[in-house]
C-alpha cells in the first residue's frame, strides 16, 4: 500500500518543529486514511496534521514502545492481525515487516506488557500475546486465552467479546475487559518470558457491557467504563495479589438525556482530581471529580465532544489538553482543561475521517 501525505508535509514537513507528535487511528473501511500523524503545539495543543499512511488496515488503536521508536497497531480485520511501524523519523512511521496475525478476530485495542504485545480479540473473545524482539519486531502469538461466558443481552452478549487489555502500572499483571462477558479477566505475567496467564475473572454487573478501563495514579483503583448501561464501575485492585473488587458504580451521562448512550473511553487525571468520559449517542465528554480515596466518582458536567461517536480519549502529558477521536463526523478535536473545575473548553479541530483512536508521544 502506498503512503499518503497531507498538503501540510508535501510543503515541507512537520509544521512549527515541534519534536512532540500525535498518532492517530482510523478506519479504512470508513473512509480512514489509515495513521495520520500530527505534530502538537507545545504551547497551545494545537494539532497539525503532517503525513499520512494507509500502510495497516483499520488502526483501530495505536500503542507506543517504552523508549517512543516503535509503534504498534492492530488491525481490525476479520483475520486479525497487529503491525510494529519504526519510527526512526517520528512523522513517518513505516512498517517492520508484514503483519502478524494474532491468531483472534477483529482486534479493538492492545497494549505492551513485560516483552509481549497484547491484543483484545473482540469478535473471537480472546486475548493474544505476540512477543516483542530487540528490534521492536512482533513475532507470531505465543498464547491465546479464550474467554468463556454470555451476559443477557441477546444483539451484544451472546458470547465473550475482549474489548480492551491494560497494563496495570506495577507491570505484574494485565487486565481482559470483556463486554460479552461482563467481566474482567485479570492475567498474571509470570509464564516463562512474560507470557500473561488467566489468574481469575472478576464479575461485574450483569449487563453492564465493560468496554476499557483506566487506573487511578496511585494504582489502587481501576475504573471500568462500561458501554452497555452507561456506567463507569469504580474497583479496588490489589497490585500484591491480583485482586480487582467492584465497589460502585457512577453514571456518565445526565439521567434525564434521552439520548442512547454507550461510552467509549474514559481518562484519568496525573493528580486523581479529575476523570473524563467520551459518550457516543449523547455525543458529550463528561468531566468526574474525584475525592482522595478514589472510590466516588461524581459527575460534575457535560460538554459537546466537538462531533458525533467520540470513539477514543487523550490527555496530553501536561495535563492542560484533552483530545477526543471522533469517529462519527471524522476529526479530533482538542480541549483546554480549567485546572480548578477539570471542565474542558473546545479549542480547535482537525479532520480525520473514520477517527478511532489517537495517542501523544
Amino acid at each position: 500500500m502506498q503512503a499518503v501525505r497531507t498538503e501540510e508535509a508535501a510543503e515541507g514537513g512537520a509544521v512549527g518543529g515541534t519534536e512532540q507528535r500525535a498518532y492517530i487511528g482510523s478506519f479504512s473501511t470508513g473512509g480512514g486514511l489509515g495513521i495520520t500523524v500530527a505534530d502538537v503545539d507545545p504551547d497551545t495543543g494545537a494539532l497539525t496534521a503532517v503525513h499520512s499512511t494507509d500502510a495497516v488496515e483499520n488502526p483501530a488503536f495505536l500503542a507506543l514502545s517504552p523508549g517512543g521508536d516503535v509503534l504498534y497497531s492492530v488491525s481490525q480485520t476479520d483475520d486479525g492481525a497487529a503491525v510494529a511501524l519504526s519510527l526512526a523519523d517520528p512523522a513517518r512511521p513505516v512498517p517492520l515487516g508484514a503483519p502478524v496475525p494474532v491468531g483472534g478476530a477483529a482486534p479493538t485495542h492492545l497494549a505492551l506488557a513485560l516483552g509481549h504485545l497484547l491484543t483484545a480479540n473482540y469478535r473471537s473473545g480472546s486475548v493474544s500475546a505476540l512477543p516483542i524482539a530487540a528490534d521492536g519486531r512482533l513475532g507470531e502469538p505465543v498464547s491465546v486465552l479464550q474467554h468463556e461466558g454470555s451476559g443477557p443481552e441477546p444483539d451484544r452478549q451472546r458470547g465473550p467479546h475482549a474489548h480492551g487489555v491494560h497494563a496495570d502500572p506495577s507491570g505484574r499483571w494485565a487486565l481482559g475487559v470483556d463486554l460479552g462477558t461482563d467481566s474482567v479477566w485479570v492475567y498474571a505475567l509470570d509464564a516463562p518470558g512474560g507470557r500473561p496467564v488467566v489468574h481469575h475473572e472478576t464479575r461485574l454487573w450483569a449487563g453492564s457491557g465493560p468496554r476499557h478501563l483506566a487506573f487511578h495514579p496511585r494504582g489502587h483503583r481501576a475504573y471500568v467504563i462500561n458501554e452497555l448501561d452507561s456506567t463507569l464501575t469504580t474497583c479496588s485492585w490489589d497490585a500484591e495479589t491480583g485482586d480487582l473488587t467492584p465497589i460502585g458504580t457512577t453514571p456518565v451521562a445526565p439521567q434525564d438525556t434521552e439520548s442512547v448512550n454507550f461510552p467509549s473511553e474514559v481518562a484519568v487525571a496525573a493528580d486523581g482530581r479529575f476523570m473524563w468520559v467520551a459518550n457516543r449517542g449523547h455525543d458529550s465528554i463528561a468531566t468526574l471529580a474525584l475525592d482522595e480515596s478514589g472510590d466516588a466518582p461524581g459527575l460534575l458536567n457535560t460538554v459537546d465532544c466537538g462531533g458525533r461517536r467520540p470513539w477514543d480519549l487523550a490527555l496530553h502529558p501536561s495535563g492542560r489538553h484533552l483530545y477526543t477521536a471522533n469517529e462519527g463526523t471524522g476529526d479530533v478535536t482538542w480541549f483546554d482543561i480549567d485546572p480548578s473545575t477539570g471542565a474542558p473548553t473546545r479549542a480547535g479541530s482537525i479532520p480525520v475521517p473514520g477517527a478511532s483512536c489517537v495517542i501523544l508521544g
